[in-house]
């Protein structure tokens, strides 16, 4: 591997740990709750934060944060809400607030000419071309919630949970994209789901990292996109390790 290689897979590597310090305690509380799906309904809400902040050219990182963050929270106080009040149904609901963000992003995207190129963006991320001030204001936002996360999880209550998780996955989206994000949210968890504590949490982001590394490294050895080398990655690896956990347990 050369020297710019080298350059290029640091802070794409940089990019997805960070990602991972939050998604794998979140993801282990999303299996839990069993609502698999929640961060393709909140990424994809963000996401049309994103697309609507850039239609209104808001070009600064912290503003087009500031309309993913708003949608991205406001879809969540929803969940909260439907949660509390329909808990039986949250699984379709979240389906449903999937399916709208989805196509409510199409709808503003239809009339853009770069559309199709600003809606793979979103889905499959350009982690490989993270730059520092990305990773700066990335971490701003993804180390202090996911400390709050593992100090004071249990104590946020159903509203803290939602919360945070949109914070998490706001910032997330921008990072790596959609796919990316749940692939680094519900493949680690899954995978170490029967080991209890913060054992599973450290083996979550062993996985996850040797994922992103082994992803990162066969995008540039075949010149194929990172993305979905990432998540095939992490699938891979998720597969072996769980297998094993089975065997063992």
């Amino acid at each position: 591997m050369s020297g710019s290689d080298l350059d290029i897979i640091l802070p794409a590597l940089v990019a997805g740990i960070l990602v991972l310090f939050t998604h794998v305690p979140l993801g282990r509380e999303v299996v839990r709750r069993g609502i698999i799906f929640i961060d393709l309904a909140i990424a994809q809400i963000a996401g049309v934060g994103v697309i609507a902040a850039r239609m209104l050219d808001f070009e600064s990182a912290w503003a087009v944060q500031l309309f993913a963050a708003a949608a991205a929270l406001g879809g969540a106080l929803l969940l909260a809400l439907t949660d509390r009040k329909m808990g039986q149904l949250q699984e379709p609901l979240i389906g449903v607030l999937f399916v709208l963000a989805a196509t409510g992003g199409l709808l503003l995207l239809a009339q853009d000419p770069h559309g199709g190129d600003a809606l793979k963006e979103m889905l499959a991320g350009q982690i490989l071309w993270v730059d520092t001030e990305q990773l700066i204001w990335s971490a701003g936002v993804l180390v202090p919630c996911g400390l709050l996360w593992l100090a004071l999880g249990r104590h946020l209550g159903n509203a803290g949970f939602y919360v945070v998780f949109a914070l998490v996955i706001t910032t997330s989206v921008q990072l790596v994209g959609v796919y990316l994000v749940f692939a680094s949210l519900v493949i680690p968890a899954l995978a170490v789901r029967k080991w209890e504590g913060r054992g599973g949490i450290i083996g979550g982001w062993a996985l996850g990292a040797c994922g992103y590394l082994a992803g990162l490294y066969c995008s540039l050895y075949w010149d194929l996109p990172a993305a979905p080398l990432i998540v095939w990655g992490l699938a891979g690896l998720g597969l072996v390790f769980g297998w094993r956990m089975e065997r063992e347990g």
